[in-house]
């Protein structure tokens, strides 16, 4: 099961900070796992169809099929073949369906390493209300707001030790004998974890969030944070955020403020309204979208990227899981991966097939015309056929 890529494909590629995008450029998909398989063919037949309408057919998108997941494992032994990490790292850009994570030892995310191993650095939820979408709060209208998630630092790096191993007894004695640590409750038998916090990390996150803030005019950024617990790491990120408006003239009339954690989560029920961009570390960042998610109808109309602004990296994708007890039975709802392209067009700068997805999008959700998991009746690829139409 081996993917045979094309010779010649029509490169993406970063030039002096902006993306060179041709007519047809090569980007790379990968369907997914579980209900991948069932809204990925929709997503795609309903983006090819707002490219083809915006640029009466000068500009289409040369899809290249990608291997990972379960699937591919099964096939050959890996999760995520070092060809598809090469195709994304030369092309740029790709797309996908949600792939699954078993739950247990020796097996890391599929998403987080794809993030570590490109240095998507910034992970980014807009999350906002489509009338006519049943939700859980009674003003879910108010939210619109917009989450910039550090993707590769805080506990996801992946730095832990497992109760009982060498390595942990090594670590403990190391904390306790060479730097005074007397605070591990159980040392004999506590498993270790190490959280990097950098400036540096920090910083281009901030950046990313406040050149965001500008380009969608937005003014309020909002830093979210545990640092009154956590005073160097969580702490450090709310102190090096703030420096990075001291830094850079462009971004002084932006007005900032910080939250701790756990009032953010309380803040959103009750004024969800008062926040616009929202810069977090990647543990905080997991919670809060998925949270502000649930408030407008559920992660399956929200949608995701992983970017590095810096290289022009991006992958966007389904923020769902793989759903496999209704996997093969045409009603996933495909919105969240739908929304996902509407990034990604947006990325490329074809802001014009972006729009007609989305309003595509908003007029079917708010004629009630929808997937069960959201209030409506349709199956998944009816609510295809209904966006082509309106296309």
């Amino acid at each position: 099961m081996k993917t045979i890529f094309r010779k010649k494909t029509m490169k993406i590629t970063m030039q002096n900070g902006a993306l060179q995008v041709p007519e047809n450029p090569t980007i790379g998909y990968i369907p997914g796992d579980g209900i991948g398989q069932d809204i990925f063919p929709v997503a795609k037949k309903v983006l090819d169809a707002a490219v083809r309408r915006a640029y009466a057919g000068k500009r289409a998108i040369d899809w290249q099929k990608l291997l990972a997941g379960g699937e591919t494992f099964e096939a050959t032994g890996d999760y995520l073949p070092a060809e598809t990490l090469d195709f994304i790292q030369e092309n740029l850009l790709a797309i996908k369906g949600p792939l699954m994570t078993p739950v247990g030892e020796g097996f890391r995310s599929i998403n987080v390493t794809l993030r570590q191993k490109l240095d998507l650095f910034a992970c980014v939820r807009p999350v906002e209300y489509f009338p006519g979408i049943e939700a859980p709060v009674k003003h879910p209208e108010k939210v619109n707001i917009t989450i910039f998630r550090e993707n590769t630092e805080d506990i996801y790096a992946g730095i832990e030790f497992a109760s009982g191993t060498a390595e942990a007894r090594k670590l403990q004695q190391f904390l306790q004998n060479e730097l005074g640590v007397t605070k591990i409750r159980f040392p004999e038998t506590s498993a270790l974890g190490v959280k990097p916090v950098s400036p540096d990390g920090t910083k281009r996150l901030v950046r990313a969030a406040f050149d965001y803030a500008l380009v969608q005019g937005k003014t309020k950024v909002t830093f979210v944070h545990k640092g009154n617990i956590m005073k160097f790491t969580e702490g450090g990120f709310r102190k090096w955020a703030y420096e990075v408006q001291a830094e850079d003239a462009k971004y002084a009339n932006l007005q900032l403020n910080d939250v701790i954690a756990d009032n953010f989560l309380q803040q959103i029920l009750l004024n969800p309204q008062k926040f616009e961009v929202v810069a977090t570390l990647n543990l905080n960042g997991d919670y809060v979208s998925d949270a502000l998610a649930a408030q407008v109808g559920g992660i399956g109309i929200a949608p995701g990227a992983n970017i590095n602004y810096t290289t022009g990296h991006a992958i966007f994708e389904a923020t769902h899981g793989t759903a496999p007890d209704i996997a093969g039975k045409n009603i996933a709802n495909p919105s969240s991966l739908l929304l996902s392209g509407v990034m990604m067009l947006d990325y490329l700068g074809w802001h014009e097939a972006a729009s007609l997805v989305k309003t595509s999008l908003a007029e079917s959700l708010a004629a009630g015309e929808a997937t069960t998991d959201i209030g409506g009746s349709l199956s998944t690829a009816d609510f295809g056929k209904i966006l082509l139409a309106k296309i």
